[in-house]
């Protein structure tokens, strides 16, 4: 059975058959799936997806591209009602009203994580400061909601580690570095010049808050090097691998498959997007994993039984759900 970890089953393209498509699922072999939020207005699109299909989980949070003033949401100036279903507030971002909402739907038991926030330096929708700060503030969300994190991603590869050591690490003690080193994986902030010298004083970093908890979450599509994903599984975070394995130019991620070991790779599709071969360019959906799965056995040399039963396993406990599948009714 296949465990879905990232979806966006609320978005437009399933308007004309979204039903349909949940209920074939099952005969699929997908047992469940989680219905991720990005944007305010999708919010409670998502809660309603978890209360009406039982396999249906949530996420909720803002997409880095939706968090400020310059988002899609923000600029057409749109309403959104809060979780209490009486009050109605501007789109304007990651506000404390949005942050208020975001804590309401994180006690509903369909809710499961936090997500998908992180940094999106290829479109700068938003100023890297805004990002970050909003970034910052939905992980100690999650930190104070002990839910795990769907990590989007792009183009932001020094920052998003960064901000994740400091919210999930162990912390480190201060020492010289080189200025290079420095300024390519450190915020100004954090480091001292010293005249005269050619080294700088790393600041200590102290132990995140979040470091001890057992399920801190996803890497959503990683797409970064095999350095980096050690350094996040031993943080304890894991990968979720897609439609995009499945591509010819996906030589690095092939390699991150081959070298991470099973137990640290979730299944996503991001549908409707990322399609795999054979169906890339096309509308994305959750039984299309079969292909991922195909491919991802292949290159460790396991059965795809093997895969399914591990990834399904890990989607579960970074989640905090039954690993028995749950049945797949309509309310």
């Amino acid at each position: 059975m296949i465990f879905d970890t990232h979806t966006h089953y609320d978005d437009h393209a399933y308007d004309e058959d979204r039903a349909a498509v949940l209920t074939s699922l099952a005969k699929e072999g997908v047992g469940r799936v989680v219905a991720v939020a990005a944007s305010v207005q999708s919010l409670d699109r998502v809660r309603e997806l978890t209360r009406q299909y039982d396999f249906v989980y949530g996420a909720v949070g803002l997409h880095p591209d939706e968090v400020g003033a310059c988002s899609r949401a923000a600029l057409e100036g749109g309403q959104y009602l809060m979780a209490d279903g009486i009050h109605f507030h501007k789109v304007e971002g990651l506000t404390d009203d949005v942050l208020k909402k975001l804590r309401l739907l994180l006690a509903e038991p369909g809710i499961v994580a936090v997500g998908e926030i992180g940094l999106d330096y290829h479109w700068n929708v938003e100023s890297h400061e805004i990002q970050q700060a909003a970034f910052q503030r939905q992980m100690e969300l999650a930190i104070e909601a002990k839910r795990p994190i769907l990590v989007h991603s792009r183009t932001a590869a020094a920052d998003t580690l960064r901000l994740i050591e400091r919210m999930y690490g162990e912390g480190r003690p201060g020492a010289k570095i080189s200025k290079a080193e420095a300024e390519r994986s450190l915020a100004p902030g954090e480091y001292e010049t010293v005249p005269g010298k050619e080294w700088v004083w790393r600041k200590e970093l102290l132990p995140g808050p979040g470091r001890e908890l057992p399920r801190k979450g996803i890497l959503h599509a990683y797409a970064y090097s095999l350095e980096q994903a050690r350094i996040y599984t031993k943080l304890g975070f894991l990968l979720g691998i897609g439609g995009v394995l499945t591509y010819n130019t996906s030589r690095k991620l092939k390699k991150v498959a081959a070298e991470i070991p099973l137990e640290f790779l979730v299944l996503e599709t991001d549908c409707p997007y990322l399609a795999p071969e054979p169906y890339r360019g096309t509308r994305n959906v959750s039984s299309y994993l079969h292909e991922v799965v195909r491919m991802i056995a292949e290159i460790k040399g396991v059965t795809e039984s093997e895969v399914e039963a591990v990834t399904w396993e890990n989607a579960c406990r970074v989640f905090g759900t039954d690993p028995e599948p749950v049945s797949f009714m309509q309310a």
